[in-house]
């Protein structure tokens, strides 16, 4: 497997990614970055569920973390408050009425943004929030990735 550094234009913001060649297709890995899906489902048909193929497919490291056990695209849904390292974006996926319980974790991670998808808005977090200095986005995490504004 041959890994090269280059740059894309596809509207990604002409961040570094890595391209992986291995039996004629190339994947693309971006840097950095490192998503947590809080609320991830089990569900395909939870947006949750997509947020988490999405991210993958895009090339994101991807973190799901929910209340049931499961897979993802190949990826465990973490239980409970796992501890993750060097995370860049949390996409919530949590009501307002259950994501007080949340708050320290969140800030434990220490993100520099938190994307309030929809369903999930919560301006007395949001404040908080931004109080702290984490970027906050009110947003859908699919359509984000979908533009390249992710």
């Amino acid at each position: 497997m041959e890994i090269e550094t280059g740059r894309r234009g596809d509207g990604v913001k002409n961040e570094q990614v890595a391209f992986e060649k291995k039996d004629n297709a190339t994947s693309v890995k971006r840097e950095a970055k490192k998503t947590v899906v809080l609320g991830a489902s089990p569900n395909p048909a939870r947006y949750s569920f997509k947020a988490v193929k999405s991210l993958l497919l895009h090339g994101y490291d991807a973190v799901a973390v929910g209340f049931r056990p499961g897979v993802i695209y190949e990826k465990f849904i973490q239980r409970g408050e796992p501890v993750i390292e060097e995370v860049h974006t949390i996409a919530l996926y949590i009501g307002p009425e259950r994501q007080e319980e949340f708050h320290e974790y969140i800030l434990s991670l220490h993100p520099k943004r938190v994307i309030f998808n929809p369903g999930t808005v919560n301006e007395p977090f949001m404040e908080e929030l931004r109080e702290k200095g984490i970027e906050v986005v009110e947003g859908c995490t699919l359509v984000m990735l979908d533009s390249g504004e992710f």
